[in-house]
């Protein structure tokens, strides 16, 4: 290939752009909307939002649900997100206090419990482009907005109790669907359209934001709750391997603390050719009391956070836990942090190595890790903390 990976991005978005090109040409769509909407972050407090919908009709709930995503290659999901086109408007983040046609009709929609059939009509034809997050699932095209109607739906009495109850506060909603086996992405999406929280202070909140505010509301919760169990007795490493990435997560028989560090390959998204010729090693840490300042790793600290403190609520166990993720050039486009969550969610619920001492499981992960483990030795405050100076240079 041109780009020198052995799958092109930009093939993949271009031939992903062939099969709705005929969509692209016209002003007007029609088709079951998952349910799904986007809310933008330029311009705030006045951003875009608006929904997504294919141009066809039937159950379309897999195209916005990433939970269900596991195991679907890159092409795939670039597929799925490519065939949702967006209509945009400009609303104030404070409609979601006061109200608005096209805002209640989105409420309404992700209240859904399956896909409803919808129509759009746009001021211009849409632009064929996919724009690409670290933090949320690829968007495809999009327009300007000039109508939008729904069917009526059948709708998840569980999120239409938050949403009606203006008492109660936006965290609060959150833990409580969580608890009552909402989806994340489903919660994610309602607290986006400032669908929670006491009436007059409810705001939209950007996609971007509320998959990270989320993430970081739920594993807040959940880190309160194991703190209250016994440490583990044992030394246990999960890995798994997927899409370009391999995840490794070693849970250490001590009370609760927490580091996520990331290795970028050269060739890859956070490290393109030529930007530096060893991988690219970044990482966020917090101990026992947690944290005060945002993590410079972004949103997939939390999204990882979230996916070991529901291991260990699993468990009813506390531990430090060090995850680990090595991102190789077969990792040609980011999809997103749903796609770490439900990684490292999935590799928690195999079986794990069980271990008696923190060496025993370093010799074991060295053998799957490609960076060396000196590096990620010299990159985490865990393992510099937990391995005496004389174990270090065992891995020097």
């Amino acid at each position: 290939m041109l780009c020198g990976k052995a799958r092109c991005p930009i093939l993949v978005k271009a031939e992903a752009l062939v099969k709705v090109k005929s969509v692209l040409e016209r002003e007007q769509i029609s088709g079951s909307t998952p349910p799904a909407a986007f809310v933008g972050r330029i311009g705030y407090p006045k951003v875009y939002v608006g929904p997504l919908l294919p141009h066809f009709y039937g159950d379309t709930v897999l195209l916005d649900t990433p939970e269900w995503w596991l195991g679907k290659g890159i092409e795939e999901i670039v597929n799925f997100r490519y065939s949702l086109v967006r209509g945009k408007s400009r609303l104030e983040v404070k409609a979601a206090s006061t109200g608005n046609r096209l805002l209640d009709t989105l409420q309404e929609l992700a209240m859904s419990v399956r896909a409803v059939d919808a129509e759009a009509v746009f001021e211009k034809r849409p632009t064929k482009m996919l724009i690409l997050s670290d933090i949320a699932q690829p968007f495809g095209p999009s327009a300007p907005l000039r109508s939008f109607k729904a069917s009526d739906s059948s709708v998840d009495r569980r999120i239409e109790k938050a949403y009606y109850d203006r008492d109660l506060k936006a965290a609060e909603a959150v833990t409580e669907l969580y608890k009552k086996g909402v989806l994340v992405t489903r919660i994610q999406r309602a607290f986006s359209l400032g669908m929670f929280g006491e009436g007059k202070r409810r705001r939209l909140v950007p996609t971007r934001w509320s998959i990270t505010a989320v993430d970081s509301i739920l594993s807040e919760a959940l880190v309160k709750e194991v703190k209250n169990h016994p440490t583990i007795d044992k030394y246990m490493v999960f890995y798994l391997k997927n899409i370009g990435n391999l995840y490794i997560i070693i849970l250490i028989p001590k009370l609760w603390s927490f580091e996520w560090i990331e290795a970028w390959f050269p060739g890859t998204p956070w490290n393109p050719e030529g930007a530096s010729p060893k991988p690219a090693i970044m990482g966020d840490y917090e101990p026992y009391w947690g944290r005060k300042d945002y993590p410079s790793i972004g949103g997939c600290y939390y999204a990882t956070r979230l996916a070991a403190a529901e291991a260990l609520s699993r468990m009813r166990r506390q531990a430090t836990v060090l995850a680990l993720r090595e991102i190789y050039p077969e990792y040609i486009l980011p999809v997103g942090v749903w796609n770490v969550r439900e990684n490292i969610r999935a590799a928690l619920k195999t079986k794990p190595q069980i271990f008696e001492t923190l060496e025993e499981a370093l010799r074991f992960i060295r053998g799957l890790l490609r960076v060396p483990l000196q590096s990620w030795i010299q990159h985490s405050i865990i393992l510099r903390g937990a391995l005496s100076q004389k174990s270090i240079k065992d891995y020097v």
